[in-house]
């Protein structure tokens, strides 16, 4: 059998997805992972942090995963949950009409899998600073999901966010795990926040959806399907 090709573009300064997503895919090999970078190095709510998201940049990335070819293509980054949701919609369907792959993106996965959930109140937890948390924020109340609870970093650089521990990760999500809602969204691909998932969810007793995890599983589930 061959196996099913996942693309996925990565933000250069990323040192957690191609860590995690080898333990994320199916054992049996049937979905492969191939990777495109493009630079990202810092978040800010600066226009300077804004232009690393240009749709541009990100077709140039995804023409090259289309040379493999590959059967589907993963923006494996979360710009959009503050930028806004609309700009992943747009970006997958951008994708697929330049390179002929259909498209994904981490954050149009976690929005499926809290649609499945029927989650109206969320916790949160980020690197980010107070600007894009309530970015975020806003965004999930736009679509009726209110935030509940949140817990951030205050982080910029993308090297210092994949260098948090998953001790202090789980940590913010037993804070806002305090708070009642339908699940916990850890929203960043360079948190390694991967391994939580079952364990954390059995003790606090609400799903945990890991950007990561949550982009992996869905995407397996869709080559799987296809």
């Amino acid at each position: 059998m061959t196996p099913k090709r996942l693309g996925m573009l990565v933000p250069s300064s990323n040192i957690v997805i191609e860590t995690e997503t080898p333990r994320l895919l199916p054992r049996d090999g049937s979905v492969t992972s191939h990777v495109a970078r493009l630079r990202v190095v810092g978040i800010t709510p600066d226009e300077w942090s804004r232009a690393q998201f240009e749709q541009a940049r990100f077709l140039e990335a995804a023409a090259l995963l289309a040379d493999v070819p590959v059967d589907l293509i993963l923006w494996n980054g979360t710009a959009a949950s503050w930028l806004g949701f609309e700009r992943d919609r747009a970006l997958a369907e951008a994708i697929a009409a330049a390179t002929g792959i259909a498209a994904t993106t981490s954050v149009l996965a976690i929005n499926e899998r809290l649609r499945r959930l029927g989650a109206r109140r969320i916790g949160l937890v980020t690197p980010y600073v107070a600007e894009i948390e309530a970015d975020i924020a806003r965004n999930y109340a736009g679509i009726g999901i209110e935030v509940v609870a949140r817990e951030r970093l205050d982080l910029t650089g993308n090297a210092a966010i994949g260098a948090v521990p998953p001790e202090r990760i789980a940590e913010m999500a037993r804070a806002v795990g305090r708070a009642r809602s339908d699940a916990i969204v850890v929203m960043c691909t360079n948190l390694a926040g991967a391994g939580l998932v079952d364990p954390l969810g059995a003790e606090l007793g609400v799903p945990i959806l890991d950007s990561v995890r949550a982009s992996i599983d869905h995407c397996v589930a869709r080559l799987r399907a296809g």
